[in-house]
């Protein structure tokens, strides 16, 4: 399962937050490299696969964290396998559509 977080600004543009329903409220350190998911940032919905997807493609700027959530990113083409980043053995990588 996934959480997904949406933000619209006053432009319209959509800023979503994906992550893994299982690391909600936890915070990752490594080195100078942090993921921090106890904020609200990250406190949204669930959402399936279909959902998220949808969403995505909406969006102008898309933060992907956890396994199920790159891995969704990466089928989807959404992020390329070199811009996954891991810390503390979670991976996550950024998506951001240039206009």
């Amino acid at each position: 399962m996934m959480i997904v977080k949406a933000n619209v600004y006053d432009d319209g543009r959509l800023f979503l937050a994906v992550c893994d329903a299982n690391l909600i409220g936890k915070k990752f350190d490594e080195g100078d490299l942090q993921i921090d998911l106890t904020s609200s940032f990250f406190k949204g919905e669930k959402k399936n696969v279909d959902e998220i997807t949808a969403l995505v493609k909406k969006s102008y700027m898309v933060n992907f964290v956890g396994e199920k959530s790159i891995k969704l990113a990466l089928k989807e083409g959404f992020v390329e396998k070199d811009n996954v980043i891991i810390i503390n053995n979670i991976p996550t990588a950024q998506m951001l559509v240039m206009i």
